[in-house]
């Protein structure tokens, strides 16, 4: 996936400033598909160019006028045709995950900091975790009352949901299993 499609989707779903969709990746797309601020506007600007999303100059009182895209005609052709792409399963890695087995070969005093390590992790999941059923309770608050976009929308937020809830019990599980080695 291209950064391009990841803010197709976001002005798709409201159209805004690139300061707006970059808030916008910072609390949830920024999850699946991260870019940094300047990554996000060096993008608009080609795909401005390119004429897959346009651009309205927005007066504001008292600061400096701002840019709102919208997606284009070619930006939703392109999309879709993206849309028709298959997909390769995504290898993970895991930099986590090396290091409690490298733990294997290191002097058993090394367990005290990977546990510090591993806690951290399980806090900012925990948090994540936090955030995003606050997200589920104000944005989906009747399931059955959704519209197609809506629930494609919720469908990824559970999948965020229950990955985070998998990290945590793996977390837990690598916890309990240093502190049964360090005993």
């Amino acid at each position: 996936m291209a950064l391009e499609h990841a803010i197709l989707v976001s002005l798709l779903e409201q159209p805004g400033s690139g300061y707006e969709l970059a808030r916008r990746f910072d609390r949830s797309i920024g999850r699946f598909w991260t870019a940094t601020h300047q990554q996000i506007y060096r993008v608009l600007r080609r795909m401005e160019a390119d004429g897959w999303i346009a651009a309205e100059e927005v007066a504001q009182e008292g600061r400096p006028d701002k840019k709102v895209y919208s997606a284009a005609g070619a930006g939703r052709d392109a999309l879709s045709a993206w849309l028709r792409e298959p997909v390769e399963p995504e290898t993970v890695r895991h930099e986590l995950a090396v290091k409690i087995r490298a733990a294997a070969f290191d002097v058993p005093a090394a367990l005290v900091s990977l546990t510090a390590e591993v806690e951290r992790h399980r806090e900012s999941h925990a948090a994540l975790l936090a955030r995003y059923l606050t997200g589920e309770r104000r944005d989906f608050p009747d399931p059955s009352a959704l519209t197609a976009q809506q629930e494609l929308q919720h469908v990824v937020l559970r999948g965020g949901i229950e990955y985070e809830r998998m990290t945590l019990a793996w977390l837990d599980d690598v916890l309990a299993t240093l502190h049964r080695l360090a005993n």
